[in-house]
């Protein structure tokens, strides 16, 4: 592969999880799944709007799921899913290079 194409691979990935907030969403969803609640709550600053907005990219790129349960009213439950859970070794490393001070 020539380095025009990692750069377009690359590129496209970011276009799917480079936005604003969606790592941090999907670094939540990598150890449990969560309700939209209990995702604002552990996402400081972010708005239910943005929060709706990346979770709708996230399920038409497959990298997480959206369980309804017949409640009333009714429970929603998002979880990573295995396409998702590739990233999480990247996110870990991510984090622990951030946490290292490197940045």
């Amino acid at each position: 592969m020539s380095d025009l194409e990692k750069c377009e691979s690359l590129e496209k990935a970011l276009s799917v999880i480079g936005g604003k907030w969606t790592l941090l969403i999907l670094y939540n969803l990598c150890f449990q799944k969560r309700g939209f609640n209990e995702l604002q709550r552990n996402i400081p600053g972010i708005s239910p709007r943005i929060l709706s907005l990346r979770l709708k990219d996230l399920l038409e790129h497959s990298l997480i799921s959206k369980t309804v349960k017949p409640t009333n009213p009714p429970q929603v439950d998002y979880a990573i899913t295995e396409k998702g859970a590739s990233l999480k070794s990247i996110l870990q490393q991510l984090g622990s290079w951030a946490e290292s001070g490197k940045i």
